[in-house]
C-alpha cells in the first residue's frame, strides 16, 4: 500500500512539473502572439489596401504630392538599369585599375573555395586516423592541416583587403566624376538656387556615395563566393555519393525543396528594406542640414534668442531619425528571427538527413567479409565520409544562407543606388540647363502683394529660349526678361545698351530685379528669352551683396553712417531690425522715415588660405605669377583700397587665419574691391559692395576703378557715388524701367528735396497728437482736429 501511495505521489509531482512547463509555454505563446499580431495585421492591411495607396507595381505613393507618384526604391528592372548606368563610371574603360582589383578579388574568392573543399577532406582524414587509432597518421595530417591554415588565413585577409580597396576605388571614381560635374558650368550654384530636387547635395556627395560603394563591393563578395561554394560543394558531394554507390537524387531534391520553401517564406516576410534605408538616409541628411544651418546662422539666432525654436527643430528631426531607425530595427528583429530559424535549425535537420541517407544506403560503406571469414568493419570510412560530407554541407548551407541573406542587402543597395543615380541625373540635367523646382504656395503673402501690383508667374518647367552671345565690348540686352528661379516674372522685357566707357547706376526699390539682373549678366541665371550680348566671364567681375556677419561689423556700419545709434535709422531689411534693436536698445515700434531706403551690407567671401590667397582669389600663386604679378604689385593694390596695414598686422602674406572672423566688415568689403583691381575686368558688377566703407575711401576706390579703365555697373544708395556714373537704369518695382543719361546735379537736388520733405512729414503725427491733447485740456475744438476726424 505504501509503495502504491509513493508511486501515486511521484506521478502527481511529475504532473505538476508538466503543468508548470505547459503554463510557461502557453504564456510564451501568448506573449509571442501579442507581439506578432499587430505586425501581421499591419501587413495584411497594407496588402489589402495596396491598390489605393500604391501603384500597380506595389510602390508606395505618399499623400500630398498632388498626384505625382514618388517611386520607392525596389529590386526591379529600374534598379538594374540604374546599376548598369553607374557601372560605366566604375569601369570607364576595359583596362583599368578597378578591373584589375576585381580580377584579383575574384581569384582570391575562387582560391578560398578550393581551400575550403581541401580542408573539409583533410578533416575527414584526421577523424579517420583517430577512429583507426593511428597516432602517426594523425600527427602528420594535423601538421598538414596547420600548414594549409597559413595560406587559408592569408587568402581570407586578402579577400577583406581587396574588398575594401575595391570599395575605395569605386568611391574614388564616383567622387571624381561627381566633383567634375558638380563644379562644371556652375552646377553647384544652380543645384541649390535654380533646382529644388536635391535638398542636401552634401549628403549625396559624401555619405550616399560612400555607402553605395561599400555596398556594391561587399555584395559582390557576398554573392560571388557563395555561388561558387554551392556549385563546387554540390559537385563534390554528388561525386562522392556516386563513387560509393549511393543515389544522390533524393538528397538533392530534398535540398532544392527546402531552399525553395525558405526563399518563398523569406520573400513573403521580407520588409522593403530599400525604401526604409533610403528614407533613413534622407532623414540623416536633413538632420545634418539643420545642424549646418544653425552653424551658418549662429549669430542671428543668438540675436533673436531663438535657441528654443532651433532646439525643437533639432529634437523633432532627431526623433524622426530615431523613429525610422527603430522601425528598421524592429522589422529586422522578426525577419532575422525567421531567417535564422529556417537557415540554422530547419536546414541543419535536413542536412543531417541528406548526409545520413547516402552513407546508410551506399553499398561502398557496407561491412564486408575477409578471406578468413571475419567481417570487415567500415566504421572509419563511414566516419571519414560523414565528417567530410558534413563539413562540405555546412559550407554549402552557409553559402546558400549568405545568398538568401543578401536579398535584404540588395534591397538596401537599391535605396543607395536610387539616391546616387538621382544625384547624377540632377547634376547632368542642371548642367544642360534643365531645372525643376517644387511649387511653394505662399498664401496670404502673394495675396497681399497682388493688391500692390499685378505680378506675373510662370508655372511648370521654364524653357530656355534666349541666347547669350560673347562680344569683345559692350553689354546689350534685347527683350531679356528677369525671371526668378521660382518662376516670378520681375521684368517682362528689358532693353538697354552699355557701351565702352559708360558707367551705369542701377536703382529701384527692393525686389525690383537689380541683383537679379546682375545674376543674369554674370551667367548665374539663364536667359529665358531675347538676346544678351556680353563679354566673356573672364572680362566681368561680380561682387554680390550679403548680410551682417558679426557684432563687430555693426559698429562699422554705425560709423559709416548706415546705422544711427541715437535715432534708430539703419539698414533696409526688416529681418535685421529686431536683432539690431536688441543690441542698440532701439524702439522698433517707431518707424523712421529713412527705413525705406535701407539695404543689406555686403560681406565678401573669404577663402581658406593665406592673406595672398584672399587678394588673388580664385587664382592660385602659380596663376598669379603667370599673370606677371609679384607681392609688390599686391601691396600696391592694397594701398589703393587703404588696406595695406593688415599685411603687417597679420604677419605677412603667408599668414593663414580664419579671415572671415579676423577682418572687419569694412576690411572685407575693401578686400573684395582689391580682388577687382587684381583681376582688371572690363566690367565690374558692384552690388552694394562698399556700404561699410567710409565715404572718402569709397570715393577714392571708385575713382581709381574709373582710372583703371573698368566700366562700373553699380547698385548703390549713396548719393556721393552718383557722380562716378554716366547713365541710369531705374526700376519702378512694378515691372517697369527706364534707361537714360544720368544728370547728377538734378538728381542730387531732387534727392535733397525728398529727404527734406521726409523730415518735415515725419513730425506731423506728433504735432497732430499734441493738438488733440490741447483741445481736450482746453475743452475747445480745432479745424485741423475736425478734419482729422472726418478723414
Amino acid at each position: 500500500m505504501a509503495h502504491m501511495l509513493h508511486a501515486a505521489a511521484r506521478r502527481v509531482q511529475w504532473s505538476r512539473a508538466g503543468a508548470a512547463k505547459r503554463a510557461a509555454c502557453l504564456l510564451a505563446a501568448a506573449y509571442g502572439l501579442k507581439i506578432l499580431y499587430p505586425i501581421i495585421r499591419g501587413r495584411v492591411r497594407r496588402a489589402s489596401g495596396r491598390g489605393g495607396a500604391n501603384d500597380d507595381r506595389g510602390r508606395a505613393v505618399p499623400h500630398g504630392t498632388g498626384g505625382r507618384a514618388r517611386v520607392s526604391p525596389a529590386v526591379d528592372a529600374e534598379f538594374f538599369k540604374q546599376l548598369l548606368e553607374l557601372r560605366k563610371l566604375f569601369f570607364p574603360k576595359l583596362v583599368s585599375a578597378e578591373l584589375g582589383l576585381l580580377c584579383l578579388h575574384s581569384f582570391a574568392l575562387v582560391s578560398r573555395t578550393f581551400l575550403s573543399i581541401y580542408v573539409a577532406a583533410l578533416d575527414g582524414k584526421i577523424v579517420k586516423s583517430i577512429v583507426e587509432k593511428k597516432p602517426r597518421s594523425f600527427v602528420l595530417k594535423l601538421i598538414k592541416w596547420l600548414m594549409i591554415a597559413i595560406p587559408a588565413t592569408f587568402v581570407n585577409s586578402t579577400i577583406r583587403y581587396l574588398e575594401c580597396k575595391l570599395a575605395l576605388a569605386f568611391r574614388t571614381r564616383l567622387v571624381d566624376h561627381a566633383y567634375e560635374t558638380y563644379f562644371a558650368n556652375q552646377t553647384y550654384y544652380k543645384v541649390i538656387s535654380m533646382d529644388g530636387r536635391l535638398a542636401n547635395p552634401d549628403q549625396s556627395l559624401t555619405e550616399d556615395i560612400m555607402m553605395f560603394s561599400q555596398s556594391v563591393a561587399h555584395l559582390y563578395s557576398n554573392l560571388t563566393k557563395p555561388i561558387l561554394d554551392v556549385v563546387l560543394t554540390s559537385y563534390t558531394l554528388i561525386r562522392t555519393a556516386r563513387s560509393r554507390g549511393a543515389n544522390p537524387i533524393g538528397p538533392t531534391v530534398l535540398a532544392g525543396l527546402v531552399v525553395y520553401a525558405t526563399a518563398r517564406v523569406l520573400k513573403a516576410c521580407s520588409p522593403r528594406f530599400g525604401k526604409l534605408v533610403a528614407e533613413e538616409a534622407h532623414k540623416k541628411g536633413y538632420l545634418r542640414f539643420i545642424h549646418s544651418r544653425i552653424i551658418a546662422n549662429v549669430e542671428e539666432i543668438a540675436f533673436y534668442r531663438g535657441h528654443k525654436v532651433e532646439l525643437k527643430q533639432l529634437q523633432k528631426s532627431y526623433k524622426d531619425l530615431t523613429d525610422q531607425m527603430n522601425l528598421i530595427l524592429s522589422k529586422r528583429l522578426w525577419y532575422i528571427m525567421i531567417e535564422q530559424f529556417l537557415m540554422k535549425y530547419v536546414w541543419s535537420s535536413c542536412g543531417m538527413i541528406m548526409v545520413a541517407v547516402p552513407i546508410i544506403t551506399a553499398t561502398g560503406f557496407a561491412d564486408g567479409e575477409l578471406e578468413d571469414g571475419q567481417k570487415q568493419a567500415m566504421v572509419s570510412e563511414r566516419t571519414e565520409a560523414f565528417t567530410t560530407s558534413r563539413n562540405l554541407l555546412i559550407s554549402g548551407a552557409d553559402a546558400i544562407e549568405r545568398i538568401m541573406s543578401s536579398y535584404k542587402e540588395v534591397t538596401e543597395l537599391a535605396g543607395y543606388t536610387a539616391r546616387v543615380y538621382n544625384m547624377f541625373s540632377v547634376f547632368d540635367e542642371v548642367k544642360r540647363g534643365i531645372y525643376k523646382r517644387t511649387a511653394v504656395i505662399q498664401g496670404s503673402v502673394n495675396n497681399s502683394r497682388s493688391e500692390d501690383k499685378a505680378e506675373l508667374h510662370t508655372d511648370g518647367p521654364l524653357e530656355i529660349k534666349g541666347k547669350v552671345i560673347d562680344v569683345d565690348q559692350g553689354i546689350i540686352c534685347e527683350n531679356v526678361p528677369i525671371i526668378t528661379p521660382n518662376g516670378d516674372v520681375v521684368v517682362s522685357r528689358l532693353n538697354f545698351k552699355v557701351e565702352e566707357g559708360m558707367n551705369l547706376l542701377i536703382t529701384g526699390p527692393n525686389g525690383c530685379g537689380k541683383s537679379s539682373l546682375f545674376r543674369i549678366l554674370s551667367g548665374l541665371w539663364p536667359v529665358y528669352e531675347g538676346v544678351l550680348y556680353k563679354p566673356p566671364p573672364q572680362h566681368m567681375f561680380y561682387i554680390p551683396q550679403s548680410l551682417i556677419s558679426t557684432p563687430a561689423e555693426l559698429h562699422t556700419y554705425i560709423l559709416a553712417g548706415y546705422l544711427d545709434n541715437s535715432t534708430g535709422i539703419f539698414l533696409n531689411i526688416s529681418a535685421l531690425l529686431c536683432p539690431l534693436a536688441m543690441i542698440l536698445s532701439l524702439d522698433t515700434s517707431k518707424k523712421s522715415p529713412a527705413l525705406s531706403s535701407l539695404h543689406p551690407p555686403f560681406r565678401p567671401y573669404m577663402s581658406i588660405g593665406t592673406l595672398r590667397d584672399q587678394v588673388i582669389y580664385p587664382d592660385s600663386v602659380e596663376d598669379m605669377h603667370e599673370k606677371g604679378y609679384q607681392d609688390q604689385d599686391l601691396e600696391s593694390i592694397l594701398h589703393m583700397v587703404h588696406l595695406y596695414h593688415i599685411v603687417q598686422r597679420e604677419g605677412g602674406w603667408d599668414a593663414i587665419m580664419d579671415w572671415k572672423d579676423v577682418l572687419s566688415g569694412g576690411e572685407k568689403q575693401r578686400m573684395g574691391m582689391a580682388r577687382m583691381f587684381y583681376h582688371k575686368p572690363k566690367y565690374a558688377l558692384l552690388d552694394e559692395c562698399t556700404s561699410a566703407v567710409s565715404i572718402d575711401v569709397e570715393g577714392k576706390i571708385f575713382q581709381a576703378a574709373k582710372a583703371a579703365g573698368i566700366s562700373l555697373l553699380s547698385i548703390t544708395h549713396r548719393p556721393s557715388l552718383w557722380k562716378y556714373h554716366t547713365h541710369l537704369l531705374q526700376f519702378d518695382g512694378q515691372g517697369g524701367w527706364r534707361f537714360e543719361q544720368l544728370d547728377t546735379a538734378i538728381r542730387l537736388s531732387l534727392s535733397e528735396e525728398k529727404q527734406r520733405l521726409e523730415s518735415q512729414l515725419a513730425g506731423i503725427p506728433k504735432m497732430q497728437q499734441r493738438l488733440n491733447e490741447l483741445c481736450k485740456i482746453l475743452g475747445e475744438d480745432s479745424v485741423l482736429k475736425t478734419m482729422d476726424k472726418e478723414e
